[in-house]
């Protein structure tokens, strides 16, 4: 890969990610290569005016931080067509980052020149929030995008947690949550937020979508893993005071009023993740976090 200009995003309240940034701008400018620090609490508008100018377009977006850092990038990015080399910094080892050794010593960019990587397409979900009006024709209100998930739960102002949410699959009533909320999330998101409720793992390659209930008051309620093909609808019940909260990739969107719905698709474009050959692999990177026991022979070899 021809490196012409990259955009290095770093964790805005992190003085590592920082110094990491102004090392990496540094390694970039020895070999030529041009290159633009942003801090990562940009705002949406401000990105899409600055990556609109054609001479700014940048050959791939380098971010600095963990997970959480990625995601806000990912949704920002990925309708340009932007490559993402996300590298972790002062954070746990991420599903989405790649280890910092790359960074510190200088590997990535022989790596990318050597095109010594794989570009992942990791499918998002798009969510329209639209009044649910007697007429066939939808009045959208708002649209997210999100990467690991979007998740429904009981506004701030409430007492109780638990809340009630009409399902629908492909225009077909599926069933009623009731319970602390629901998660509907990609197979990237997987083992995020999902994976803490008790969802299952799914390789993020499995073009799927996983329905995940938050502590429900049901034993019957499961989740359940759908073709990303699907059209999920979602509305709350009004029987049960009728307002919950959307959220995306963990953070706020707006709250879903009774007379509103939302409907869950697979987005129009996928996020590009570069990851690295030498880098651990997913289920490296399982064992690690999960403390799984990988392979015991390498670990109590017989004498």
């Amino acid at each position: 890969m021809k490196l012409s200009l990259v955009l290095i995003v770093y964790r805005s309240d992190s003085s590592k990610a920082q110094e990491a940034s102004k090392f990496c701008e540094e390694v970039l400018k020895a070999k030529n290569i041009k290159s633009n620090r942003i801090e990562s609490d940009f705002h949406k508008d401000e990105i899409e005016n600055y990556l609109s100018n054609p001479e700014l377009q940048p050959t791939i977006g380098i971010v600095l931080g963990g997970d959480g850092t990625f995601l806000k990038c990912a949704n920002a990015l990925a309708d340009f067509d932007i490559p993402l080399l996300s590298i972790n910094i002062g954070g746990n080892l991420g599903f989405l980052t790649q280890e910092k050794d790359f960074l510190f010593d200088k590997s990535f960019i022989e790596i990318l020149e050597n095109e010594e990587y794989t570009i992942d397409l990791r499918n998002r979900l798009n969510c329209i929030v639209c009044i649910d009006e007697t007429n066939s024709e939808k009045k959208i209100i708002k649209s997210y995008n999100a990467l690991n998930d979007f998740y429904f739960k009981s506004v701030e102002e409430d007492i109780s947690p638990t809340n009630q949410i009409q399902i629908e699959i492909d225009n077909e009533k599926v069933n009623e949550y009731k319970g602390d909320g629901l998660i509907i999330s990609t197979s990237t998101g997987s083992t995020a937020y999902s994976m803490a409720a008790g969802g299952p793992i799914v390789h993020p390659t499995i073009d799927a979508m996983i329905i995940n209930p938050i502590c429900p008051m049901s034993l019957a309620s499961r989740p359940i893993v759908i073709p990303n093909t699907s059209k999920v609808k979602i509305k709350p019940v009004k029987k049960n005071k009728g307002k919950i909260k959307l959220w995306r990739d963990g953070s706020k969107c707006m709250t879903i009023e009774e007379d509103c719905y939302c409907e869950i698709k697979k987005g129009r474009s996928p996020c590009k993740i570069i990851k690295f050959k030498k880098s651990s692999s997913y289920y490296n990177t399982l064992i690690k976090k999960l403390d799984w026991k990988g392979d015991l022979s390498q670990k109590h070899p017989r004498n």
